[in-house]
């Protein structure tokens, strides 16, 4: 029994039709004869001589119809912005899923493609609930000035654009969260005019991509780090066409695809009246994209710029410069934001361990409010924690522990308290570090969790920080855990690891206790918030311990759990996000 139908779509015109023939040419030589396709053509009109050249590639394993979608996006296609070597055909992939409600995920493939590797495999990858599986887009990668565009126009990494030639669709999900409306909005409140609908595709998936091994989409355009025969698929990008110019990269691989079927004469008579003059058109067309997308990074309206500058809240976007700013020079351990001076903290003003029965009354109050707030915010979908992964890295810890973990949010320690609870280790209690200020000088709902949810206050007063640090050490040798921010600062919805600090490394090396390394990971959602930014989904990675090294002095062991855990959340970054961390300090 075969396995479940492939559907394929391509998108054309009647005069790109000849360049679909040779890739679905292609692709019917290199599929799984296990698995049926069914192949479909959009298009607003083929003459039908093309249509019986692309049905006779047809087989029992493949089925080929066309779909005139004229009707379907007259409304929409009217309003599609064109320039340069676009067609309206290109936005089609933006409507395969309300189109075909048969249908729950399906491959796009533009038709400037060879397939080389089986496209069922492809078909078949499992992309979890991400709208689209796809590939970096390598101009933004390579090119500086249209990597500034992406993160600066668009708003999106240059590591995290991808190329919507070859896109594995999740039809469900596009359907879920109403893609095809949303690319409709988009379209009203500004036009892109780089690379137009994978501009907006791109802002639409931000952070719901499933990244797919690179060979699955091949660019022919600068550098190609694996041999072509390793190439799924590889697509002639831009103006590197084989039937435009006699000295394509890899063309030799077009053209013997293209040999074999009832196109061939036809292509080759385009390649052969190709002229100098359309070629010297293509270079400054070229060179007009590239000074398009400077103009376009450069416009003071640009869609980020716009909204920056209209629909979120001027503290935010003022603290997001900030960070820019801080980073640059390097300032990771400051905070961004203007938080007021805080009132110093007395030694006879705190008992951090030996408590009061007044006071343990107040934390089983603070506790019970906190909880009661931090399920109200997830109930409104204020705080989305999608998964907590490595679970079982906490559960095991069998000690007391020094526990790590990013700051960005004022309320990412919920998150790890909400970890620890699922990790059921309740023979030891969870404590947190915090600012001097946050304790002292905090008012009112807030003040009384900060005082009062075993936190533990920093003091710029010696004498109460070392009864901090006596504290500190005692709650870890008599086994509980303390949460303790390693970068010392707090950056708002900053998503790279920063440098780390001693502290924390100095407690687990002095007490001969694991670190327990936690990293969250975001997501933006479809819901934007009260600020005009989009509520973040938290992933909790939990990495395996960190354990002191018995053949390390107490100094050896201190930078070998920093740098340790330096690295494990680098690689939950890099993994997480598909970026290379980095960072654009000047100094």
């Amino acid at each position: 029994m075969k396995g479940k139908t492939v559907p394929i779509f391509f998108a054309c015109d009647d005069n790109f039709v000849k360049y679909t023939i040779v890739s679905l040419f292609s692709i019917i030589k290199n599929a799984s004869k296990d698995r049926d396709y069914k192949v479909h053509v959009l298009n607003g009109g083929i003459s039908e001589e093309m249509k019986r050249k692309l049905f006779e590639l047809g087989n029992e394993n493949f089925e080929i119809v066309f779909d005139d979608v004229t009707e379907y996006l007259d409304s929409v296609s009217d309003k599609l912005p064109i320039r340069d070597y676009y067609s309206k055909s290109t936005y089609y992939r933006m409507f395969i899923a309300d189109m075909f409600p048969e249908y729950s995920k399906a491959i796009y493939i533009d038709s400037d493609t060879i397939v080389q590797g089986d496209i069922s495999a492809l078909f078949d990858t499992d992309i979890k609930d991400c709208y689209v599986g796809a590939c970096h887009e390598q101009a933004m990668v390579q090119v500086n000035e249209y990597g500034t565009y992406a993160e600066q126009v668009v708003g999106i990494s240059r590591h995290n654009f991808f190329n919507a030639g070859v896109i594995l669709i999740n039809c469900d999900q596009f359907r879920k969260h109403s893609v095809s409306e949303k690319f409709s909005q988009y379209l009203k409140a500004y036009d892109f005019v780089v690379t137009q609908d994978e501009d907006y595709l791109n802002l639409i998936c931000k952070d719901r991509v499933f990244w797919l091994d690179s060979r699955w989409n091949t660019e022919v355009f600068g550098e190609i780090p694996y041999p072509i025969e390793e190439a799924c698929i590889i697509h002639y990008i831009m103006t590197s066409k084989p039937w435009h110019y006699g000295d394509c990269r890899h063309g030799d691989i077009f053209w013997n695809y293209a040999e074999q079927t009832a196109v061939y004469k036809e292509i080759k008579a385009v390649l052969d009246a190709y002229t100098d003059e359309e070629r010297e058109r293509d270079a400054v067309s070229c060179d007009n994209l590239l000074k398009l997308a400077v103009k376009e990074t450069n416009r003071e309206d640009n869609y980020l710029n716009r909204v920056n500058n209209n629909e979120r809240a001027k503290d935010r976007v003022d603290t997001l410069k900030k960070i820019d700013e801080y980073e640059k020079a390097g300032r990771f351990d400051e905070d961004v934001e203007n938080d007021p001076p805080g009132k110093v903290l007395l030694p006879d003003e705190i008992e951090y361990i030996k408590k009061s029965p007044f006071d343990r009354l107040k934390t089983k109050i603070a506790y019970g409010l906190a909880r009661k707030f931090v399920y109200k915010l997830i109930d409104e979908k204020k705080l989305i924690i999608k998964e907590i992964k490595g679970i079982e890295n906490f559960k095991h810890l069998n000690s007391g522990a020094i526990i790590t973990c990013n700051h960005f949010n004022a309320f990412d320690s919920f998150a790890i308290q909400l970890a620890y609870e699922a990790a059921e280790q309740k023979d030891r209690t969870f404590y947190r570090v915090i600012r001097e200020g946050n304790y002292t000088s905090f008012p009112g709902f807030y003040g009384f969790l900060m005082r009062h949810c075993n936190t533990l206050p920093l003091s710029s007063n010696q004498k109460t920080l070392a009864k901090f640090m006596k504290a500190t050490n005692q709650l870890l040798r008599e086994g509980n855990f303390v949460l303790v921010y390693p970068e010392q600062s707090m950056w708002w919805n900053y998503r790279k690891p920063k440098p780390l600090k001693k502290g924390a490394y100095i407690f687990a090396s002095r007490n001969k206790v694991p670190v327990l390394p936690c990293f969250i990971t975001m997501k933006d959602t479809d819901i934007i918030g009260d600020d005009g930014f989009f509520v973040q989904e938290y992933t909790i990675h939990i990495g395996e311990p960190i354990m002191p090294d018995e053949s390390k002095s107490f100094g050896e062991n201190v930078d070998y759990l920093m740098n340790e855990n330096f690295e494990i959340w680098k690689r939950i970054y890099e993994t997480e996000y598909q970026i290379p961390l980095s960072y654009i300090t000047e100094c």
